[in-house]
């Protein structure tokens, strides 16, 4: 099962990609985490990318998915994977697909989190405000100024990427505004049929 969640930010797709990885024994796949695990191993791809952010620049779409090839070549991705939140752009959906494509691998869906943005505001501001009242810090994408901001990098790029996966006859929509029980189940019925072991 190989799952891509989309999505704009906070609208639930770590916490959904976690309860895919306990219901299929499949690991979450995040390019952030990936990152950092192959720069920390000192791997070849995570020499390059360590190069490049060290000259204060941002990570190619090529080290990147040079970092995705060498995680799912790993034993544990054999029976799928899910990524969250990647590709971000139409250029390393591309990307990803002819790098599955010389692993003779396919996605077998893209779940798009559909969610009102002004209650997805709310959401993350009740959220950052709870986390202060509870003393503990406040993540940093929870502040309005970066989610704002963090909304508007996904509108102008990111949301190219769902059309592209739609004309594939990929694309499921899923309501992000549910509840999280049944988010999962609606993302449980959507998988059904559509993907191999």
């Amino acid at each position: 099962m190989r799952v891509i969640l989309l999505g704009p930010p906070g609208a639930g797709k770590g916490t959904q990609a976690q309860r895919l990885v306990e219901l299929h024994g499949i690991p979450q796949l995040s390019t952030g985490d990936m990152l950092r695990e192959a720069v920390a191993k000192g791997t070849e791809i995570g020499r390059r990318a360590q190069a490049v952010m060290d000259a204060g620049q941002l990570v190619s779409d090529e080290i990147v998915i040079g970092i995705v090839a060498d995680r799912i070549d790993q034993d544990d991705a054999r029976k799928g994977f899910v990524l969250d939140g990647f590709p971000r752009t139409v250029a390393q959906a591309t990307a990803l697909d002819r790098m599955l494509d010389e692993r003779t691998l396919v996605i077998d869906a893209v779940l798009e989190f559909k969610v009102d943005e002004q209650k997805l505001v709310e959401r993350i501001e009740k959220r950052a405000r709870e986390t202060a009242a509870a003393g503990l810090p406040v993540r940093k994408d929870d502040t309005p100024e970066v989610f704002h901001r963090r909304l508007g990098e996904f509108r102008q790029a990111t949301a190219a990427v769902s059309p592209y996966y739609r004309e594939r006859g990929l694309l499921r929509q899923i309501d992000g505004m549910a509840p999280v029980e049944s988010v999962t189940a609606e993302i449980e019925e959507a998988l059904k049929g559509r993907v191999g072991a």
